[in-house]
């Protein structure tokens, strides 16, 4: 059946018809459009902007990919994001943390306040955090390897290039100061 017909039984004509649907079609793409017009520049621009990761201190960043194993359970934080990441791997570990610290920015206060160790030294296992980043939001990885003899580490982390995307990161020791690494709580840390 013709959908102007159904129109024009609810009491609409066809003119009426054609104007909502333009109406829709025009609302839709009006957006798309938008972006479009920025320019690759602009879009470069915010993409470093929003980027995750600090990438101005790091040494090299390789995408891995989509993320495509399967949900881990008790992981409440939002999927395809940092912070769900993260709390994966540590579940993965044997070494979880609480759902309960929010949106990365406010990881490390929260960490603190239930007993784990915040400093400015990177660990295998540990979490890294840059509370400043992704429109303040901020923004956390895993500590995957330290390397005992430059001190660089390499970080696995999800949603700096993307939704569900993940990737890997290193970073040299010069910029440990410019991040929070959340270990074990006290007693397991061994301070």
């Amino acid at each position: 059946m013709n959908p102007a017909i159904l129109f024009t039984i609810a009491g609409f004509n066809k003119k009426q018809v054609y104007f909502v649907v333009t109406t829709i079609a025009i609302l839709v793409a009006l957006p798309m459009a938008a972006v479009f017009a920025l320019g690759q520049g602009t879009l470069s621009f915010l993409n470093s902007t929003f980027a995750g990761s600090d990438s101005t201190n790091a040494i090299s960043t390789t995408t891995v990919g989509l993320y495509e194993g399967p949900e881990m359970a008790g992981d409440t934080y939002a999927w395809g994001n940092c912070t769900y990441w993260v709390y994966a791997l540590r579940l993965k570990a044997g070494d979880p943390i609480p759902t309960t610290w929010g949106n990365a920015a406010t990881w490390a206060p929260r960490a603190v306040l239930d007993g784990y160790v915040v400093d400015h030294t990177p660990s295998p296992g540990a979490i890294m955090q840059t509370p400043n980043s992704a429109g303040g939001l901020g923004h956390v990885a895993y500590v995957t390897t330290v390397n005992p003899t430059t001190g660089a580490w390499t970080i696995s982390e999800m949603n700096v290039k993307g939704l569900d995307i993940v990737d890997t990161t290193i970073y040299p020791a010069s910029a440990t100061s410019n991040f929070n690494f959340i270990h074990d709580k006290e007693q397991q840390h061994g301070n």
